[in-house]
């Protein structure tokens, strides 16, 4: 009896465990790809309802035959006292549990083989519609037939179409196709939920700013020298980032700031591009970009926006939520993130897995590039015609997605980093201590010191010469027995060197680094060679395959004369010297005056913490590339229809240039504003850069649109013979010995940058704040 108990109990188990299993694993409707597989299912299910019910019916006859042959015994009779009748009542409960249970297992069986033979109908008219798909000829979606071509032969390529449940037939094609990506109309036997009105958004949190950096510190994670680097850098420069911060917050006065979800996915410390940066940070390798990143990371961070860090490709993966496979498919939800910022590398990565959601969502891409990317590399059609090829361009990106370390050109936007501050107290206290015959070599690594023996000798006269170059063992050859070589020096220590040397002295590499911003901010003198020729990628390996003319012809944005443009233009004389090396007269004369000139530490306000924040504030809260904006005009003929409005710009008093008109009774929602805008024409083989600087203004390519109009040249005084529309990255422009007027066809191609000795192009510049070129005086 106790093992007829135990009997029903595990087939009760088993029936139950069975049913739910088929069931709960694959139930029918979830996906219009499993119906097949529920089909099946289900007949196996049918199958063991049935044997449950054989099982339990043979149980009964057997616990029938077991109770007459007890009531027949002798034994039983003989100890009827001992073994009372009602010692058997539980087995006739039993019996009647059992007679329940195969009663409602035979209902069961009924109604699941009626379901079954429904879902096998609906199945059948289903693999009907499968097997019947046509692909729609839809003018809306022409593109359609040729991706269903393109599936057909190629569906098994990727892993993430079956994530999708594309099966190979044409149906699971064409719902793909519709309601994955959007190359298809939706089918219209499909079973879609009407649309309910959605409700507003809720309300954006407010970014507050932050006091405390901790909480970034644990963001930034661990296992990497390169973030080892980084948090250190935060740490030391945290007590600044917090006064900046308290200085932003009074002079923004409590102005509405939205909270952004940003990602920052720094590419090149990921495994599958080599990370070959990590390595390098205890063997003096070039830390420019590690330091910018830890920068830009405590801005964003100290101006109160939500932020996700990812070093690799994994977690970049997760975050944006890409399917399992090749990349080949879109992700499966919604971008979380209002901004993505990463480098080439990062940019690389997220478009071979995000799929057709890279160019949905490239908009709210910010590019981190340390040497900027030229409009003429970034149009993809345009740098293949014309030939600027290039290992990083044709991305098809607004320009000012890209951001730089330094301003060189404003087509793109100017990110850059910060050099720690002093006090008053440490500013007297460093110009007390300065050693006046002291000089610093800027370079870390041995190779940079080859052939440099010359103008080593000529400083060994008068100065005594510190290096700080990485060796293991042996003190590396290329370093002179005169200098006197601290090998690798924490940052800390290297701060202190600066602030008693009198003269930090580049050797033409590394380019634009950071270094000498911070020596010349703690009241060093830079001395930088002047490259005769300028360097660029026609003479130079380093140029080669960056996205940047860098050359004196008519495609360059400026010519790269020498290791620090920045320091050269910005900043200049008493605190940057530029001379010709290999002019020793020069050299030596340099090298005197220097030693007889004062200087005191000097830091322009752009590379404060203060100026950081506010300039990554004024991108956050302004820059919008995902809201398409009034374009120019190309029309292929002459008819009234496709002529442009009136110009809403004005001869300035003087009647040198074009400003916005005072009564033009409209102003677009542009940033900068237009009422900074003011229109000039170059000279013949002067870039819009040049010109806008001759006249103390800054180029500003946002502005371009306003001015491509054949009014403006009609309002300069311009006389145009014929004016066409092409494509060209120095149009507008115009061509006044054939009196040829030009303007630009693709708006991806306005450009600060080339000149031609044939034009003089129309240049669209504006007013910047004292001290941070990037903002307009209005722009904060």
């Amino acid at each position: 009896r106790i093992f007829v108990l135990g009997i029903g109990f595990f087939t009760l188990c088993f029936l139950m465990t069975s049913l739910g299993g088929q069931f709960s694993a694959k139930r029918l409707g979830d996906s219009p790809f499993t119906i097949r597989t529920e089909v099946m299912g289900a007949l196996e299910s049918r199958g063991v309802l049935r044997r449950m019910s054989d099982m339990l019916e043979l149980l009964m006859k057997r616990m029938d035959i077991l109770a007459r042959l007890e009531n027949s015994t002798d034994f039983h009779k003989g100890d009827e006292a001992r073994f009372p009748l009602d010692r058997f009542q539980p087995a006739a409960g039993l019996m009647e549990r059992i007679q329940a249970i195969a009663q409602n297992v035979s209902d069961i069986a009924v109604k699941v083989d009626q379901i079954l033979r429904n879902s096998l109908l609906n199945g059948k008219v289903m693999e009907g519609r499968r097997d019947q798909c046509e692909v729609p000829r839809d003018p809306k979606y022409p593109d359609c037939a040729g991706k269903v071509e393109w599936m057909r032969a190629r569906w098994t390529s990727d892993p993430c179409y079956a994530f999708f449940g594309v099966d190979g037939t044409e149906c699971s094609f064409l719902i793909y196709l519709s309601e994955v990506e959007w190359f298809c109309p939706p089918l219209p036997w499909r079973n879609r939920t009407v649309a309910v009105p959605s409700l507003p958004p809720p309300p954006r949190a407010q970014a507050a700013f932050r006091r405390d950096l901790a909480r970034l510190l644990e963001l930034i994670g661990t296992g990497k020298e390169s973030l080892s680097f980084m948090k250190k850098r935060i740490r030391h420069l945290a007590q600044q980032w917090l006064r900046a911060a308290r200085r932003l917050e009074q002079r923004l006065a409590g102005r509405q700031r939205d909270q952004k979800h940003i990602l920052v996915h720094i590419g090149f410390l990921t495994e599958e591009s080599g990370d070959v940066f990590s390595p390098r940070v205890l063997k003096g390798g070039p830390l420019g970009e590690m330091v910018q990143w830890a920068d830009i990371l405590a801005a964003l961070f100290m101006l109160g926006h939500s932020l996700r860090v990812t070093v690799s490709l994994k977690e970049l993966q997760s975050h944006l939520g890409v399917p399992p496979g090749r990349g080949n498919c879109p992700l499966t939800s919604p971008l979380p993130f209002d901004l993505i910022y990463t480098d080439y590398h990062g940019l690389q990565q997220m478009k071979q897995h995000m799929g057709l959601s890279f160019k949905k969502y490239r908009c709210r891409v910010r590019v981190i590039d340390t040497f900027g990317t030229e409009p003429a590399y970034n149009h993809e059609e345009y740098a293949t015609l014309r030939g600027y090829r290039t290992n990083w361009g044709y991305w098809n990106l607004q320009p000012t997605q890209f951001m730089t370390m330094f301003p060189h050109t404003p087509d793109n936007s100017f990110m850059g980093f910060v050099s720690e501050e002093l006090n008053q107290t440490e500013r007297q206290l460093i110009k007390a201590n300065k050693v006046s015959s002291m000089a610093v070599v800027y370079g870390k690594e041995a190779s940079i010191w080859k052939g440099k023996e010359k103008f080593l000798a000529i400083l060994n006269k008068y100065m005594e010469i510190h290096g700080t170059v990485y060796y293991e063992t042996q003190r590396p050859p290329e370093v002179p027995a005169f200098v006197k070589n601290h090998g690798l020096l924490p940052q800390h220590e290297f701060q202190q060197l600066l602030r008693k040397a009198k003269l930090f002295i580049g050797f033409g590499f590394p380019y634009e680094g950071p270094a000498p911003l911070e020596a010349i901010a703690n009241g060093c003198v830079f001395l930088q060679a002047r490259f005769n020729p300028p360097h660029s990628s026609l003479n130079h390996e380093f140029f080669r395959g960056k996205p940047t003319s860098r050359e004196a012809t008519g495609t360059a944005v400026f010519q790269v004369s020498s290791q620090h443009p920045y320091a050269e233009d910005f900043i200049g004389k008493p605190h940057v010297w530029t001379v010709d090396y290999n002019n020793s007269e020069e050299f030596e004369a340099a090298i005197k005056t220097i030693m007889r000139t004062q200087v005191d530490p000097y830091l322009p306000y752009e590379y404060t913490c203060e100026g950081m924040l506010e300039r990554i504030h004024a991108y956050i809260q302004h820059q919008d590339f995902c809201t398409t904006s009034s374009l120019p005009p190309s029309p292929k003929t002459k008819s009234p229809a496709m002529q442009s409005p009136p110009s809403p710009l004005a001869l300035s008093p003087n009647s040198t240039h074009l400003v916005w008109s005072p009564s033009a009774g409209w102003a677009p929602q542009a940033w900068p504003p237009v009422a900074s805008l003011q229109v000039w024409v170059s000279e013949p083989q002067h870039t819009c850069t040049e010109t806008c600087r001759r006249h103390g203004l800054v180029c500003e390519p946002t502005f371009f649109r306003f001015l491509n109009k054949e009014e403006v040249f009609l309002q300069l005084s311009i006389a145009c013979d014929s004016t066409e529309y092409e494509m060209n990255h120095l149009y507008p422009a115009v061509a006044e010995n054939v009196r040829e007027c030009y303007l630009q066809k693709e708006p991806l191609l306005f450009s600060c940058a080339g000149h031609h000795a044939k034009y003089r192009r129309l240049c669209p510049c504006r007013d910047f704040r004292q001290g941070q070129v990037a903002l307009c005086r209005d722009c904060l």
